[in-house]
């Protein structure tokens, strides 16, 4: 049996990125565009100790990068619990907030709320899943 290695998300036959590894602290800071590779690790940190918004990458941007697919779905997960303010999260171009996400009046860490607390409940979960290779609907899931 052959053995294989390779570095990074890997696109399935069923559209799934399987199996990617959090292996670097993406760090976003200050107000600013999370490049398409900081999102596609999966795993996006903030320390800043003033409030801040991390804008997602185009669909194009990070599509092409993880060769996304209709269905490619991607997981993206964002801690603030060494933060000191609230972090939000914003769509670009090519991404689309799902239904549940535009709910305003959504409690803290359900499913419509964009934003991360600061400390140790400070984790949020996103999906991405992908409806052509340049665009993506976004939502929280945990």
């Amino acid at each position: 049996m052959a053995r294989t290695s390779f570095n990074g998300p890997v696109a399935s036959a069923n559209g799934f990125i399987g199996g990617h590894q959090v292996t670097t602290a993406n760090a976003v800071n200050a107000t600013g565009t999370a490049t398409a590779a900081q999102v596609a690790t999966g795993y996006i940190t903030s320390t800043s100790a003033g409030a801040t918004t991390i804008q997602l990458p185009t669909g194009t941007a990070l599509g092409s990068l993880i060769g996304a697919v209709r269905g490619t779905s991607l997981d993206l997960y964002i801690d603030n619990t060494a933060g000191a303010s609230t972090v939000t999260v914003s769509v670009n171009t090519g991404a689309v907030l799902s239904s549940g996400a535009v709910d305003a009046s959504a409690a803290a860490g359900t499913f419509g709320d964009l934003t991360i607390a600061a400390g140790a409940t400070g984790i949020g979960r996103f999906t991405l899943m992908f409806s052509s290779p340049t665009a993506y609907v976004f939502t929280r899931t945990a």
